[in-house]
């Protein structure tokens, strides 16, 4: 799951600007989140957990995106973006819990040139923060929608809900595709799609929060989608072009992206290494990323179609562009 904006392999001026953006949007949510999850863990007896419930939260989870999609979905049809930052603070400690548990699952050691909670404090300590971080984001959540509209507030259970099973759902089936060198693009396509319910669902409730439309909760929410595809399809590329992180989902996971389209018409052995693969088949690679960047800049399209109506769509743009966009 992406939690920063990496200005790698994107356009650097818009990643520039773009990251001193959620800084600005995002940065009191993050600090809000620190000090409520840092005051329980004060209570907790064991050292070893303690310190990497700190060592998560401290230093390594830098969740701006999420609160500022949700703040700027709000804002977009005229809401009180400071209406969603309860709601900010509880969704993003879900989604630290949920990212720590893709960790264990993916044996993911290291993530984005960082040491996860798995890496540096082993499955069973990873496992316990995981799933500490994920009562305590359902807790806050509650007590967020309780002090909100029932009707809204029901809405909103019901989407985080179906965001946990849509997201598990992608999880067992990206399993299935572990270390294996030929899958169908269309059912990877639909495991992305899945996994980008995700952001859908913080597009859908900052729409909410704003008192939208039906037809505006809906165009808000297809753009929220349509942007976490756009960002799980260009990590695949920063992936390919990375050779730890490659050597890595070749070993424990499954083909980024631009290798599926790649190596589809190719006889080959999982045995190669990396260096064999750019070596045996860089022209194929190419054109896989050059594929992979075509879809991108097609999902891009159909995410601008979702906004093209609202009045202040300028921000919604520039997040889209700046993922696009790849140097």
């Amino acid at each position: 799951m992406e939690k920063v904006p990496s200005p790698k392999g994107l356009n650097t001026k818009l990643a520039e600007e773009l990251l001193h953006f959620f800084e600005v949007r995002g940065i009191k949510t993050l600090e809000k989140l620190r000090k409520t999850v840092l005051e329980e863990v004060k209570e907790i007896e064991s050292n070893e957990v303690r310190e990497a419930m700190q060592y998560f939260i401290t230093d390594y989870w830098q969740d701006l995106a999420r609160p500022t999609l949700l703040s700027v979905c709000c804002e977009t049809i005229g809401g009180n973006p400071t209406v969603t930052s309860p709601f900010a603070i509880s969704l993003s400690i879900l989604s630290g819990g949920i990212d720590i548990h893709d960790d264990i699952i993916d044996g993911s050691k290291r993530k984005h040139g960082r040491v996860t909670v798995y890496g540096k404090y082993g499955k069973d300590i990873a496992l316990l923060v995981g799933d500490a971080l994920i009562f305590k984001g359902f807790a806050l959540l509650q007590s967020a929608c309780a002090k909100t509209e029932k009707t809204k507030a029901k809405r909103i259970i019901e989407i985080v809900k179906r965001l946990f099973y849509e997201l598990g759902d992608a999880e067992a089936l990206e399993l299935e595709l572990r270390k294996k060198w030929e899958m169908k693009l269309s059912k990877y396509l639909r495991i992305i799609q899945k996994k980008a319910a995700d952001v859908e669902a913080h597009a859908r409730i900052g729409a909410i929060l704003g008192n939208a439309t039906q037809v505006e909760e809906e165009n808000l929410a297809k753009y929220g989608r349509l942007l976490w595809m756009i960002i799980i399809i260009r990590d695949d590329i920063a992936d390919l072009l990375d050779k730890q992180e490659l050597k890595h989902r070749m070993k424990k996971e499954h083909l980024p992206l631009p290798l599926v389209y790649a190596l589809k018409k190719q006889e080959i052995s999982s045995k190669l290494s990396t260096e064999e693969l750019f070596r045996n088949f860089n022209e194929e690679i190419n054109k896989g990323i050059k594929q992979t960047q075509r879809l991108i800049s097609k999902l891009r399209d159909e995410a601008y179609m979702y906004i093209k109506d609202f009045r202040t769509r300028e921000i919604l743009g520039r997040i889209l562009d700046a993922f696009s966009i790849i140097n």
